[in-house]
């Protein structure tokens, strides 16, 4: 679809992010089970669940937005996981593992809160402040886990993976 408007960059990237979720909730899983680290299997644990709700609150916006939900590949997405997954399949070392877990999923922490940044800017320009206040709260709890994230890497992770 040409953009030519805010609405239509907006629209399309909505669905972008709606194939982003949608494809971490399956993918998180694997990430999980590949984990050494207790506190991040349950991290990755927890942040699987939120996901699934950032899938509902994504439907939410295009209700709210009168938008078609619909998914639309993400290239970026499908990269940085390649990119994650030829460095896991090449790791022999559990501690190095839970510590490249970690920054493949903080990778895409930062994009999911850079697209939502950008959506709620864009909403609210547009007028459409109950799907910025949706968002925002998705943003909010992708902040949360990226920073849980360093919190593990940095209490115990990184020491382990460096011994």
């Amino acid at each position: 679809m040409p953009i030519k408007t805010l609405e239509d960059l907006f629209t399309e990237t909505l669905k972008d992010m709606y194939y982003v979720e949608k494809k971490l909730v399956k993918t998180l899983p694997s990430m999980e089970k590949k984990a050494v680290d207790q506190e991040l299997k349950d991290a990755i644990n927890s942040h699987a669940a939120e996901t699934e709700t950032h899938v509902a609150r994504l439907e939410q916006v295009f209700e709210a937005c009168e938008i078609k939900p619909q998914a639309k590949k993400c290239e970026a997405l499908e990269g940085l996981l390649e990119e994650a997954n030829g460095v896991l399949e090449d790791i022999k070392d559990d501690r190095a593992m839970d510590a490249a877990i970690i920054s493949s999923a903080q990778t895409v922490e930062h994009y999911e809160m850079a697209r939502y940044g950008a959506l709620i800017a864009w909403a609210k320009e547009l007028g459409w402040n109950e799907a910025a206040d949706i968002m925002q709260e998705t943003l909010d709890e992708e902040e949360s886990a990226d920073q849980k994230l360093s919190d593990i890497a940095e209490d115990a992770v990184n020491q382990r993976a460096a011994a």
